[in-house]
Formats: C-alpha cells, sequence, structure tokens
C-alpha cells in the first residue's frame, strides 16, 4: 500500500503532469511572469464557473481577506465579527487594520457561525460579518444575509476552504460559496481543493465599484501608472500559478467528486459508532470535504494520534485553540469559557486524511486502526 498523507499532491500531480508542464513551460517562453495572459485566462474561466461578474487574483488568500475589508471604507474602531473556531488569518486582517475584531460561538454540528450568536453580537459599532465557510460546507447565509440587511451590514465571505460548495436558499435559488455576499475571498494555498505549487489568492464580488477598488487595492492603489489615488498594497497571482490554477480547475467537480466518495466511506464506516461524531451535513449546502474532520467522544485524542502516526496514518487537530484563546488576540472582553461550543471542539476535533487519491486499500487502513483503537 502506498504512504498515507494528509494530502497526497505528488499524485494529483502525476494525472496532469502534461498539462500542467505545458501550461508553466509556456510561460517561461513568453517571460510573461507578472501580469500574464495565463492570469487574465485563470481569472475568466474562474468568472465563469462561479457565474460571478468579477474574480481579482492576489497573492494569498489572506490578502484576499485585507484587501476586502480595506475596500468597505471602514474606520479604526469599527467592529468586523467572524467565528472564534477558525484559522487565525480571519481576525489578523482585522487587527492589522486598526479595526476591532468581535468573536462569536459557532455551530457545534457544522463548525460554522452560530447565527445566534452573531445575532448578539450586533451592535451599533458593528460594520461587517466575516463568515468562514469552514471545512468545506457555507454557513447558514440566508439568515447571515438577512441579519445583514437588517442591520446595513456588510458580508465578506471567507471561502478559502469552500471553493467549489454550493448553497441552496429557500426560493430554490442555488448560488456559488464566496458569491453570495458584497464580497468573497478565498485561498489557492497548494492543499486546498483548488491549489497552486506556492501562494496563491483571489476576490469575487458582483458590485463592480468594489471589483474596481479592489483592483486598484491589490496594484498600489494605482489605476493608471504611477497615479496612486488609494492607499494600497502589492498583491498579485503570478503567472506560473495561475498556469497551474487554469489547468487544475478543469478538474475541481472531479477532485470535489473524489473527496465527497472518500467522506462517504468514512461516514458509512464510523456510522452508529458512539465514541465517533461524523461530520454534518448542512441541508442547505452541498459539502465539499476540504476537511474530513470528526468529534470524539470520550476518546484520549492525544494517544489516538499517537497510536495512528505508529500505524503510518496522519491525523490533524483543526484548531486546538479558538481565537479569543489566542495569546496574541487576548482581549479583557473575552474569556475561557465564554464561546463553550468552540472550546468543546478544540477539545474534541481530529481530521483525518483527505485528498482527491485516496485508495479504497487505505480508507479501509485507515478507518480500521481508527476503529480498533476506539474499540479497545
Amino acid at each position: 500500500m502506498k504512504n498515507i498523507q494528509m494530502v497526497d499532491l505528488r499524485s494529483q500531480y502525476e494525472k496532469i503532469k502534461t498539462e500542467i508542464n505545458t501550461g508553466i513551460q509556456e510561460v517561461i517562453d513568453t517571460t510573461s511572469f507578472i501580469k500574464g495572459k495565463k492570469v487574465t485566462d485563470f481569472q475568466q474561466a474562474l468568472e465563469s464557473y462561479l457565474n460571478v461578474k468579477h474574480v481579482i487574483p492576489v497573492g494569498n488568500g489572506t490578502d484576499a481577506l485585507q484587501i476586502a475589508l480595506m475596500a468597505l471604507g471602514l474606520k479604526p474602531g469599527d467592529e468586523v465579527i467572524t467565528p472564534t473556531f477558525t484559522f487565525i488569518a480571519t481576525a489578523e486582517v482585522v487587527a492589522l487594520l486598526g479595526l476591532t475584531p468581535v468573536v462569536v460561538d459557532v455551530d457545534f454540528d457544522t463548525f460554522n457561525i452560530s447565527l445566534e450568536s452573531l445575532r448578539k453580537a450586533i451592535t451599533p459599532k458593528t460594520k461587517a460579518i466575516v463568515p468562514v465557510h469552514l471545512f468545506g460546507q457555507n454557513a447558514d447565509m440566508e439568515g447571515i444575509l438577512a441579519l445583514a440587511k437588517e442591520h446595513n451590514l456588510f458580508v465578506v465571505e471567507d471561502a478559502c476552504q469552500s471553493v467549489g460548495s454550493v448553497y441552496t436558499f429557500s426560493d430554490g435559488s442555488q448560488v456559488q460559496s464566496g458569491c453570495m455576499g458584497d464580497i468573497g475571498c478565498t485561498s489557492f494555498f497548494p492543499s486546498k481543493n483548488l491549489g497552486c505549487f506556492g501562494d496563491g489568492g483571489a476576490i469575487f464580488t458582483n458590485n463592480d465599484e468594489l471589483a474596481a477598488n479592489m483592483r486598484a487595492i491589490a496594484n498600489h492603489g494605482m489605476v493608471v501608472r504611477y497615479y496612486h489615488d488609494i492607499v494600497g498594497i502589492n498583491s498579485r497571482l503570478d503567472s506560473i500559478q495561475a498556469a497551474v490554477l487554469e489547468v487544475k480547475l478543469k478538474y475541481l467537480n472531479n477532485y470535489i467528486s473524489g473527496r465527497q466518495t472518500a467522506a462517504t466511506y468514512y461516514n458509512t464506516t464510523f456510522a452508529g459508532n458512539e465514541k465517533i461524531i461524523i461530520p454534518a451535513q448542512s441541508s442547505n449546502s452541498t459539502h465539499v470535504f476540504h476537511q474530513y474532520t470528526l468529534k470524539l467522544n470520550d476518546v484520549n485524542r492525544a494517544d489516538l494520534i499517537k497510536f495512528l502516526t505508529e500505524k503510518g496514518i496522519p491525523a490533524m487537530i483543526y484548531y486546538p485553540v479558538p481565537l479569543h484563546l489566542q495569546k496574541a488576540y487576548r482581549d479583557n472582553r473575552y474569556k475561557a469559557g465564554d464561546f463553550p461550543i468552540a472550546e468543546k471542539l478544540c477539545d474534541c476535533v481530529l481530521s483525518l486524511p483527505m485528498h482527491t487519491e485516496l485508495t479504497e486499500e487505505q480508507l479501509k487502513y485507515i478507518t480500521r486502526n481508527v476503529l480498533e483503537f476506539i474499540n479497545n
């Protein structure tokens, strides 16, 4: 059996090696390394895939979030609400811009932002909500958008783990993840469902004015060359990464299907075990399984990880510490116990290998060993 990895990028590359190498070689041959044709081609292809008016390719997912918030014209002290159970980048960009991060609890079943907790956190200083579509399925966007409309708030979707996921509204309309709020952001970090061979990211919007503003911000605040109208940053997707993404975008639906098949195997095998809570599926959202994350019940997680490691099975904890208890973001407004669901999740979640190249032999080996430890 082939060695098991959390993400098997090498095997994925081998299947599309000729197309990837050809795309990269085209960039080298033209020497259009920055803002080349491959960037434009990928941008247009992603706009078509997402059915969104504007895609702005940028340097990484964190830049995407920062540029999005910069484009909204927020002022120091304005409050931005985000879940406390997520990767640090979401709060990081809020703090870097001198805004006030306000964190809220999440739903135990879906891991996504709790609508009830969000509603209670809104104050006259609140200006934006940044829901995170964690692990591959969308948050309750219909409820979030209704709250945002009621309180005149911006919505910036963190879709860094959910590109390709589809949300269904109560009227039956379906929209791609990241394309429902004012702005959506994603990352093309190599391990993502749509990942490049380095850093990369993108911003999505259907708002022409916001799109023009974000393009300028990402380009040093410049619209006309060497004339800088606003304060900006330097963030761009390079042509080689765009060449890789242009190829991989064609296979994204296949990658999603492969992950869903692996998740189904896990779910079927673990179903009914009282010590394992399998990932919940939202009724309004498809799940693209960027991560396959279990909740353990009365299981020594550290010992399980050690056992699996000895068996050649990697496992990860996403995430061990919620934002409000991170040293860099400790705040007198929050203390341990304030967000019990997020804190409980940090103590019990465990992510198993999840990628497009998992074989049935590997899945059988992984699940057999998890159950061996848990049932003994």
